[in-house]
């Protein structure tokens, strides 16, 4: 159990809650639906539908008790899946037409189900590809741009890479055309948003839409996202100008260790509720369009003009490891991603420095070497070839087996956009810049396809 909070550490989180944007940004409640599995479709999707219905019900009980017991703000409220791939595996074995219609079906159920008892979003649509493809994930695969566009809850995720296996090529390839087709079936390319690309991702990750339920994890299990950007840029500030790079990490270090340690009692708390296991607070710095809610502007606090200067690099990598530091002294219970996200959409201050021109796509493959975001919530033309989507995907699934580390891509072409155009996805999502793609032919490498192989990397793992 958390320790109990000293009375001055309680007067600082207060400040933290009311004065500096703190929140617990999601509580995601993972949850097996591996009894789901039937060569009957029907079965299948009664029985996911129940499974998530009775769940997700206690779910927003608890996580509303919680909420007003502490005074404390959780932004969304989630469900992870075991991967809907091997819920289809039975029914593609005989046809993966019908897997590829009882996936759709599946996905409007789960859909209908969250939207009427207030889940914000369904993880889970997701296959595992990294070294080769099963009947359940071509099902996926072929099915997930329908699921997305005729659902509002439902996230998507493919793992194409991993540091045991290396890269699918031949995945990200289908991958990339699937997400033109994605783009262009919903307005703004908006469904885009819930799909994700990803190296080495992690069975215990509380954010869509990478969030999974995996085949390691028990029956139920409550896993918390936190947030604080806000905390973290206004402990910067009152630093002042003057204070070293040892003594900022320090204070960051500290502020993270208060922002998990609450982190850990909301989730232990809906964790009770529900009568689930506690799993795990991922540390992740998670940004919001609202203003005071940004990691970039944690950077500019440091001293930089804007976020993509020279010198960004290394204020992100002290951002990270002083988060990491920090949360690894408040619990024991790490898991997730635990680093710090730099969507550009999602971030007004990204969005930000993404219009003044120092955040291009080079920019964010350079940070994403000390961060774990990869290529995340960033527009571009609509009318970007699918090779060249694969090529930028390649990149990050590279830089993920060669750093050993979960990255993702989402990528949104927005159709009839072209670069300098802005584009407001409403919400959380945010609005941004759609951003110009080096348009240089890519064509013939991609289609080598096959698999790139792990590094050498892969010896060391015995």
């Amino acid at each position: 159990m958390p320790r109990i909070f000293a009375p001055e550490e309680i007067g600082e989180v207060v400040e933290m809650l009311l004065f500096q944007d703190l929140d617990i940004r999601s509580v995601t409640l993972g949850l097996s639906i591996q009894d789901c599995i039937s060569h009957n479709v029907a079965d299948s999707i009664g029985c996911v539908e129940r499974k998530v219905g009775v769940y997700g019900e206690k779910l927003v009980k608890a996580v509303d008790k919680v909420a007003n017991k502490y005074g404390v703000k959780i932004v969304t409220k989630r469900i992870a899946l075991t991967p809907i791939s091997i819920v289809l595996e039975a029914i593609a074995k005989n046809s993966i037409d019908k897997a590829v219609e009882a996936g759709i079906e599946i996905a409007k159920a789960i859909d209908r189900i969250a939207t009427s008892i207030g889940i914000d979003y369904v993880g889970g649509y997701s296959a595992f590809v990294h070294k080769g493809f099963t009947h359940g994930d071509i099902a996926v695969i072929e099915s997930f741009p329908d699921a997305l566009a005729s659902t509002q809850t439902i996230a998507s995720m493919i793992n194409a890479a991993s540091t045991y296996t290396g890269i699918n090529v031949d995945a990200v390839n289908t991958v990339s055309r699937k997400i033109v087709d994605l783009a262009h079936k919903t307005p703004k390319g908006i469904g885009c948003t819930r799909f994700a690309v990803m190296a080495n991702a992690p069975e215990d990750n509380p954010f869509v839409p990478g969030a999974y339920h995996g085949l390691g994890e028990p029956e139920t299990v409550v896993n918390v996202a936190v947030s604080g950007p806000g905390v973290i840029e206004a402990v910067i500030k009152r630093l002042g100008e003057k204070a070293d790079m040892r003594t900022l990490h320090d204070y960051v270090k500290r502020a993270a260790f208060k922002i998990t340690r609450l982190g850990e009692l909301i989730g232990r708390e809906v964790a009770k509720e529900i009568g689930a296991q506690f799993g795990i607070v991922d540390l992740s710095v998670a940004p919001s369009p609202k203003i005071g809610d940004s990691v970039a502007r944690i950077l500019e606090a440091m001293g930089l003009e804007v976020a993509g200067a020279p010198g960004s690099i290394a204020a992100l990598y002290i951002l990270v490891d002083a988060v990491k530091k920090g949360g690894a002294m408040a619990t024991s219970s790490i898991g997730g991603l635990s680093g710090a996200f730099i969507p550009v959409s999602e971030d007004w201050g990204m969005t930000r420095a993404a219009m003044l021109g120092a955040i291009t796509i080079d920019r964010l493959e350079a940070m994403m070497a000390v961060c774990n975001t990869g290529i995340d919530m960033v527009a571009i033309p609509g009318d970007t070839p699918p090779e060249t989507i694969a090529a930028l995907i390649l990149d990050v699934m590279a830089v993920g087996i060669a750093l050993d580390k979960a990255l993702g891509v989402r990528i949104i072409p927005v159709p009839n956009a072209k670069p300098g155009d802005v584009v407001d996805f409403g919400g959380l999502l945010g609005s941004t810049v759609v951003m110009n793609v080096p348009r240089y032919d890519t064509k013939k490498f991609v289609e080598r396809g096959g698999l790139i192989p792990p590094s050498i990397k892969r010896l060391d793992k015995g």
